[in-house]
Parts: C-alpha cells; sequence; structure tokens
C-alpha cells in the first residue's frame, strides 16, 4: 500500500516580498512552494545535492499556483509539499499555503520537475536507480 509522504515548514513573509500596501506579490508564492520543496528534500532525505551527488539535476518544468488570499508583511505561511508518486521518470508535488495559526489556505499548487544528466543536460527517460531505491524505502511503489 502506498504511503503519503508529505512535509510542513513555516515562511515568515519578509518585508521585500511585499508591495507599499503590505501584499505580498504574487511571484513570491511559487518561491514558497520552492522553500516547501527544500524542506521536504532535508526531512525526507532527498535534496537537491542529493540528487546532485548522484549526477542529476532536477529543473522545474512546469508550475501551476491558484490563489485564493493574499498574504501580507509580517505573516507567516506554513507550506504544506505533497510527494505524488508517479511511474514517469519526474518529480510530482501538490501544495498547500495556509495562513500558520489557520486552517485558512492561501494557496494551492503543483509543480513537476524532471532528471537531466547533470554532465550532459541529457533528459533521462527512466527513474535514476537511486530515486527507485528512495521510493521503494517510503513505500512509494
Amino acid at each position: 500500500m502506498q504511503k503519503i509522504l508529505s512535509g510542513k515548514t513555516e515562511v515568515k513573509v519578509r518585508f521585500n516580498e511585499a508591495d507599499p500596501l503590505g501584499i505580498v506579490w504574487h511571484g513570491h508564492y511559487i518561491r514558497y512552494f520552492e522553500d516547501g520543496r527544500e524542506a521536504f528534500g532535508t526531512k525526507h532525505g532527498i535534496g537537491y545535492l542529493d540528487f546532485y551527488k548522484h549526477g542529476f539535476v532536477v529543473p522545474v518544468v512546469n508550475i501551476e499556483c491558484s490563489y485564493k488570499r493574499s498574504l501580507k508583511y509580517g505573516e507567516t505561511v506554513t507550506v504544506e509539499t505533497i510527494f505524488v508518486p508517479c511511474e514517469a521518470a519526474k518529480l510530482k508535488f501538490d501544495y498547500r499555503l495556509y495562513k500558520s495559526g489557520t486552517a485558512e489556505v492561501v494557496a494551492t499548487g503543483s509543480s513537476v520537475q524532471v532528471f537531466l544528466n547533470r554532465e550532459t543536460s541529457v533528459l533521462q527517460l527512466i527513474n535514476p536507480v537511486f530515486f527507485e531505491d528512495w521510493k521503494r524505502k517510503h513505500n512509494l511503489i
């Protein structure tokens, strides 16, 4: 049985992320997704440096964000990052951003990353062995 693998991290909205009215610019929500992916990788042993160490880079090739509420300078956002298992040679994540301390959803989204050979930038059409091993270790296949 597959299990759900997720992680949460909190991000304090910084002054330089807000406009003069104190409202966070929409592009920073994507940065919060990135913060969530990095925290997920640290928690579950599959960070960007792990991919790099095994000879791969994993660029984002698709990202989506659905905005529900504006964040403001000084607020804290909880980023929930959920790994979406798939057979294809890619990484898929879903995201939920919450205003910290509440269940109020600020945004939802998803991202897709692919595996490129670190040296040649050639797209990998099958999952790297270390990634398959990682998925097995976490009961994701």
